[in-house]
């Protein structure tokens, strides 16, 4: 498969860049020569992490998005165009999460973490694969969660969101092959990020209050060394993280063992 190179001279494009894995993996990027365009909302943050990118040596510019703005990713991307020619990479990070019985849980609650994990990751790619196949060429790095590919009760718009982008970029994968398109789907277990804090509870407001599991989970900065080689290695899926990654196996070879588990699941 083509494209399994380095990150040297690539252009690359993350979403959620400023902070948790976004923010380690645009410094480790940095580390290796690429030249980052970097995504989020909040302004402040992003600038911080392009400044870091730049101090290491890189050539990193702030591109505030919000991702659920579709006109706002074409101006994102025509800007990277304009200054660049190309894209390289393009890495799908920009995400949020749930906690709630679905009993109790909004349609609102669906309808956001869908359009935030789901179609916005969605649209970013389809805004640049045109491009991506014309020159026969690029990578699509998407980071999902060990939440697609098993669930878990209280995570139900996550887990469904997941789920989602795995059937998509599976299907993706088998279409662009021909074109040297490499898909990697990225599976983190617990990683210490803010994930858990802003998750949005059933109402949709965000809990402020972290899990147990997700503080005492990787750093993103050794998430992310354990990533790279994988990525450079080729591989089309990637499952980083502790005992939580069993989960997978029992998934595929005891599926009703972890139904049983998953009755007296209690997030912690």
């Amino acid at each position: 498969m083509a494209n399994r190179t380095g990150f040297n001279g690539k252009v690359v494009w993350i979403t959620g860049a400023s902070s948790g894995i976004g923010e380690a993996l645009s410094k480790s990027l940095a580390r290796q020569g690429a030249i980052l365009y970097l995504s989020a909302r909040s302004l402040d943050a992003l600038e911080n992490t392009a400044r870091q990118c730049r101090d290491i040596g890189a050539q990193a510019h702030a591109l505030p998005l919000d991702v659920t703005d579709s006109s706002a990713i074409k101006a994102a991307y025509d800007r990277i165009k304009n200054e660049q020619n190309k894209l390289d990479v393009l890495i799908n990070n920009a995400g949020i999460s749930s906690r709630g019985l679905v009993v109790e849980s909004s349609m609102e609650v669906y309808r956001k973490v869908m359009e935030i994990d789901f179609f916005s990751t969605v649209e970013a790619t389809k805004t640049v694969l045109p491009d991506m196949i014309q020159a026969n060429s690029g990578r699509i790095i998407v980071i999902s969660s060990l939440m697609g590919k098993f669930s878990t009760p209280y995570r139900s718009a996550y887990c469904a969101a997941k789920h989602a982008l795995h059937g998509f970029y599976d299907s993706l994968r088998a279409e662009v092959f021909k074109h040297h398109i490499q898909i990697q789907l990225v599976c983190p277990g617990f990683v210490s990020t803010q994930i858990a804090y802003k998750a949005l509870n059933h109402q949709g407001q965000s809990r402020l209050v972290n899990d147990e599991s997700n503080k005492n989970g990787l750093p993103p900065d050794e998430f992310v060394d354990r990533l790279m080689p994988q990525l450079l290695a080729g591989k089309d899926e990637i499952v980083i993280g502790g005992k939580e990654t069993r989960g997978v196996w029992v998934k595929r070879f005891a599926p009703a063992l972890l139904n049983r588990i998953m009755r007296k699941f209690e997030p912690k």
